[in-house]
Formats: C-alpha cells, structure tokens, sequence
C-alpha cells in the first residue's frame, strides 16, 4: 500500500485535502491511515465472532476502504 500511495503521489502531486463526512481535513495519507485502522478492527471483529477465514472479511474490508476514500 505504500509503495502504491507513493506511485500516486508522484502520477498525481499535491493531493489536496478535502473535508468530508466527518468534518475536517483529511489528505491521502489520513485516509489510508483510518481504512487501514478499520480494517484492521474489522478482521479481529471477524475472527472473534466468525472464525479463521478471512476472504469475507477480507471484500469487507475493501468496501470500507473504498467507502473511506470516497466519502472522508
């Protein structure tokens, strides 16, 4: 994931903030920040209620990601 914010850092400079849903500036790298947080919250949510396999918490994940980046 680093190494695909620095390759969009560079393609695209500047990255401006932006305020979104929850009410102050966030720029790429906080938004990576909190969906890599909820993420991780989200698998250990996973585990303890479901079981080792991961692959839905896994597409889970994804959409929280995306939803992150678009809408905070």
């Amino acid at each position: 994931l680093l190494i695909g914010m620095g390759v969009w850092e560079y393609a695209v400079p500047g990255g401006s903030p932006r305020v979104g849903i929850l009410r102050f500036e966030t720029t790429r790298g906080d938004r990576l920040f909190v969906s890599l947080l909820g993420s991780a919250f989200i698998c250990l949510f996973w585990l303890g209620l479901v079981g080792p396999s991961l692959w839905w918490a896994l597409a889970l994940c994804l959409g929280y990601a995306l939803c992150v980046f678009r809408w905070v």
